[in-house]
């Protein structure tokens, strides 16, 4: 999610609205934005009954202490003095570690985001290191992160218990989705795009980001990258959501159709640029879901298939008319465990939406954005950027 791309978004989802109901047969819905419809019968295969942690929530927020010498202006900045949102987790010696974005304020040298690191001993109050741990320096990376920075991780544990990042690399103009390892969460090797290898370059100069890969969540916490068929998979994609494929969980294939496949609904936004890709997932006319949907967590390889989080945005002009315009929400889908193309179920309304202050008034009103997830001490923590300004969480027990 990209504040950029949110609000370039909204200005265009007027002008695209008539052509989105002419040629989406959407059906208008009656339930209040207060209180969602009840999910549809059938849906036990979702993560659902999450409670927001409202006696300690936002968990973390702007701070003006934590001080980091910019390779790149040579200056001091307060690299998370503006807003910190949009978290990564990982379990590691007992503790939840959080990779999380941090935005400096904008002056002489303007605003750049770059990833921090905070670890917890109980899910809920973090202690944050001092200097971020992936930021934009004067690297083979600084022409596709600078000036706008590094954004929106998700990480998962490879087979040799190397840490895997996807993350979003911001030059101003384009969002593309980068790649980096580490062997323990505090140093990392940047592999630049995702998808350089592919199709001759294809895809690298296209906007791309949120990398969800398939994973198992282990009893001990772990999330570990899962091979299907003989190779690891990854949602991605923030106007609809495609899939790619890897050997080696840095070099990625983006799925396309085959010959003479159509796309399941009428190309808009980001997506007029890659109209070869295979929508896996598609936006939905008259829903909460009309505008955009976004990978969320990294996505739960279960006995019943995989489950994928993902977060969404509504237009209400072709969507659902009792949600603000902008509202970000999430829901559920899943997917075949053999088969990660093909779509077996989708909740027919979010689980989750802005409620509270912090929700829904920010640096981007009306967001909650999830991006991690984690299990933990018998119980699953959910943690989420609020109005791109703060970071919150919701748990709900481990079965």
């Amino acid at each position: 999610m990209h504040t950029f791309h949110k609000n370039a978004g909204r200005l265009a989802a007027a002008a695209l609205a008539l052509a989105a109901l002419m040629s989406c047969n959407g059906t208008e819905r009656t339930s209040t934005a207060a209180n969602p419809p009840a999910a549809a019968t059938g849906d036990g295969w979702a993560l659902l009954n999450f409670t927001k942690a409202d006696s300690a929530n936002p968990i973390m927020g702007p701070s003006p202490i934590g001080r980091f010498q910019d390779p790149i202006s040579q200056q001091p900045v307060r690299w998370e003095e503006k807003d910190v949102f949009n978290p990564a987790v990982a379990v590691k010696d007992g503790r939840v570690y959080m990779l999380y974005r941090a935005e400096n304020k904008v002056g002489a040298f303007g605003k750049a985001s770059r990833i921090g690191l905070a670890s917890s001993p109980d899910g809920i109050h973090f202690t944050r290191q001092p200097e971020p741990v992936l930021y934009p320096a004067n690297d083979a990376q600084k022409p596709y992160e600078w000036p706008g920075g590094t954004e929106d991780p998700r990480v998962v544990e490879g087979p040799d218990h190397t840490y895997y990042m996807t993350y979003t690399a911001y030059d101003g103009k384009l969002a593309r989705l980068q790649v980096a390892s580490s062997p323990d969460l505090r140093h990392w090797t940047k592999y630049g795009n995702v998808f350089t290898q592919a199709f001759g370059g294809k895809y690298v100069d296209k906007w791309s980001k949120s990398g969800s890969i398939v994973s198992r969540y282990e009893t001990d916490g772990r999330i570990v990258a899962a091979k299907i068929n003989g190779k690891y998979w990854m949602y991605w994609g923030d106007a609809q959501i495609w899939l790619a494929t890897s050997d080696d969980l840095v070099h990625w294939t983006p799925v396309e159709m085959a010959p003479g496949e159509k796309p399941p609904v009428p190309l808009r936004a980001q997506a007029l640029t890659v109209p070869d890709l295979k929508i896996i997932l598609p936006t939905r006319a008259g829903m909460f879901d009309s505008d955009l949907v976004e990978s969320g967590p990294p996505a739960m390889l279960t006995d019943q298939g995989i489950r994928l989080i993902y977060n969404s945005r509504n237009e209400p002009s072709f969507g659902d008319k009792a949600l603000p315009v902008g509202t970000y929400t999430a829901a559920q889908a899943l997917f075949d465990a053999n088969d990660p193309t093909k779509l077996l179920r989708r909740t027919d309304t979010y689980f989750m939406r802005p409620e509270r202050p912090y929700e829904t008034t920010g640096q981007v009103n009306q967001v909650v954005f999830l991006e991690g997830l984690a299990r933990f001490k018998s119980k699953w923590f959910l943690y989420y950027g609020t109005a791109d300004s703060k970071i919150a969480v919701a748990t709900r027990p481990a079965d």
